[in-house]
């Protein structure tokens, strides 16, 4: 049951690298707000809950812990309950840690993430590129946009993003198997100045190290 917990969130990081914000009151719309703080935000730190539901809602997941992020293409995701995992990416390669077996996984970035979301946000390309955009109604308070991806062999089918004025608050995706992950963010931290090691990974001693060299 715990491993197959630690693939449902394996499988989420790779949609997930969307989590920044950036102060958005000149924009209208939650189509805009989010060409905004793609055109706009550098660094992000926030703390995030998860949970994933199945097909029929049931609750499978809940997670929580930090997240960092510095574009293009350097984030890592720590979460710290129900069990600690490290997920850090470092431009080239995807790093990740399993606490509780003592084995890091590592492989190319660029081939890990091809084709999710993260390749859109945390790199150089606007939304529009690649995703069909539509505002959504909502009577929650915040402004919504679904994603939906123009590749029709992508793995999800779509994303949903929730703006207040301050940026990106939540975010709703929902993958082939009509499973669905919530991401909510909060002690958020736009273009925060970040350690020069931030993102550099090395294995700690004693654990296995499967995957691409790390030479």
């Amino acid at each position: 049951m715990i491993m197959a917990g630690k693939n449902l969130i394996r499988n989420v990081i790779a949609m997930v690298v969307m989590c920044f914000s950036f102060p958005l009151l000149a924009a209208d719309s939650a189509t805009e707000k989010l060409n905004v703080f793609v055109k706009t935000v550098e660094t992000f730190k926030a703390h995030f809950n998860q949970t994933v539901l199945d097909s029929q809602g049931n609750l499978m997941e809940e997670a929580e812990g930090q997240f960092v992020l510095e574009r293009p293409g350097k984030f890592r995701w720590d979460y710290q309950q129900p069990y600690p995992q490290h997920i850090v990416a470092d431009g080239e390669r995807i790093w990740f840690y399993d606490v509780d077996l003592e084995q890091v996984t590592v492989k190319s970035q660029l081939e890990a993430l091809m084709d999710t979301p993260a390749t859109l946000l945390s790199g150089e390309s606007l939304p529009e590129d690649r995703y069909l955009l539509t505002d959504m109604p909502s009577d929650d308070g915040f402004s919504w946009v679904e994603l939906i991806p123009k590749d029709i062999e992508s793995n999800f089918q779509t994303v949903a993003l929730a703006f207040d004025q301050h940026g990106l608050r939540q975010m709703i995706m929902k993958d082939s198997f009509d499973q669905r992950t919530r991401l909510v963010f909060s002690q958020v931290v736009t273009n925060p100045d970040l350690a020069d090691d931030e993102f550099v990974f090395i294995p700690p001693e004693g654990v296995d190290v499967v995957g691409e060299s790390v030479q």
